[in-house]
């Protein structure tokens, strides 16, 4: 499956390259579109708008591709790239930037932070108000979290209000995984992971949603400012004044003295996976 349509104005993307090289491998093999929309468990028409730069492949579309097409993960080794064009254009900057970032500090009052979703989480969180388009951004919300798997991965510093560990995403068994997904996270070095107790009060709710990246110096190609990325209705805001960053770093500074310790964190997290039904 694909997201909804892109506006593209930008023909030279890697989306239209995608589309290009994927009309290339099939009238290699000489096959019509119909042999690969069956062969990718697909329409017609959503091959002709994929080689069309209109649509954003599924990475299982990719990988359908390359085995029908024998293009040797050819399509699989674009898709990473490709994968961008699934978000909003408003969000891909802070995509980019996030790759680049040596600390990250997020701050998420309802939902638990993307890149310690599971994809389970990921999916039911996705779903809501969607009736088609829900596997590539899937795809694209966990290729995000590639990032720590890399042998240095940024510092992950992750704040969570307290009803992000009760609110009930999805059913019981998602969410006592994506509680236990948590616990395991939060075994490695790179990440910390705190929550704000319903007992501090409403300063975590107030604050809302947002993400600070911060740039090691001197690493060519990164940023030299640090960055906010404020959540936001009907579209995020990237800020780049380093008042903002500076404000952002105040509030979560204010909200880390709120949180609980590392260790009774965990404990509640792992008190709340035993109480899920």
């Amino acid at each position: 499956m694909a997201v909804e349509e892109q506006d593209l104005n930008d023909k030279d993307s890697m989306l239209t390259f995608f589309g290009s090289e994927v009309q290339r491998l099939r009238a290699k093999k000489g096959v019509p579109q119909e042999a690969l929309a069956k062969a990718t468990h697909c329409t017609r028409t959503l091959v002709n708008k994929i080689e069309n730069a209109v649509r954003v492949p599924s990475k299982d579309f990719a990988k359908g591709a390359d085995k029908f097409l024998d293009a040797d993960e050819h399509l699989s080794r674009l898709w990473p790239l490709v994968i961008l064009y699934a978000y909003p254009s408003w969000f891909r900057p802070f995509v980019e930037l996030e790759k680049q970032a040596a600390v990250i500090r997020t701050l998420e009052p309802t939902v638990v932070p993307g890149l310690l979703q599971t994809r389970d989480y990921a999916r039911a969180t996705l779903a809501v108000g969607r009736a088609n388009g829900i596997d590539t951004l899937l795809d694209a919300r966990m290729e995000r979290q590639a990032i720590l798997e890399r042998g240095t991965p940024p510092e992950l510093w992750a704040l969570m209000d307290e009803a992000v560990l009760r609110r009930k995403v999805g059913d019981g068994r998602v969410m006592r995984e994506q509680l236990r997904h948590l616990l395991n996270l939060s075994e490695r070095p790179s990440i910390v992971i705190q929550v704000v107790p319903f007992s501090s009060g409403a300063r975590a709710a107030a604050a809302g949603a947002f993400h600070t990246l911060t740039f090691e110096a001197g690493v060519k190609g990164a940023p030299a400012l640090p960055v906010v990325h404020v959540d936001g209705f009907p579209r995020g805001q990237l800020l780049a004044d380093p008042a903002d960053f500076k404000a952002a770093e105040r509030a979560y500074d204010l909200l880390m003295g709120d949180a609980l310790s590392v260790q009774a964190s965990i404990d509640l997290i792992a008190d709340v996976m035993k109480e899920t039904t």
